[in-house]
């Protein structure tokens, strides 16, 4: 999976699962204050992750995302595994 298509997926999930606006996601774009997600939507996207990837997430791994562009490096590892 490309970084293209790991954003891709990515934004697709925070529209489809968290009703964020298209228009607010950014690789910069902070989860929790710039996108409103809070602790139990992370556990969401963790288990999202692990949908896509096909790969468990741990929580030590989850713990440093904080921007979008972070969940894409994280997906783009997972797959390197």
């Amino acid at each position: 999976m490309t970084r293209e298509e790991a954003y891709a997926e990515i934004s697709k999930n925070l529209i489809e699962i968290f009703e964020i606006p298209a228009e607010d996601i950014k690789p910069e774009a902070t989860l929790m204050d710039d996108l409103g997600l809070d602790s139990i939507d992370a556990v969401d996207m963790m288990v999202q992750l692990q949908e896509t990837t096909g790969k468990k997430v741990t929580p030590e791994q989850f713990e440093n995302i904080k921007s979008v562009d972070d969940l894409v490096s994280l997906v783009i590892q997972l797959q390197a595994e």
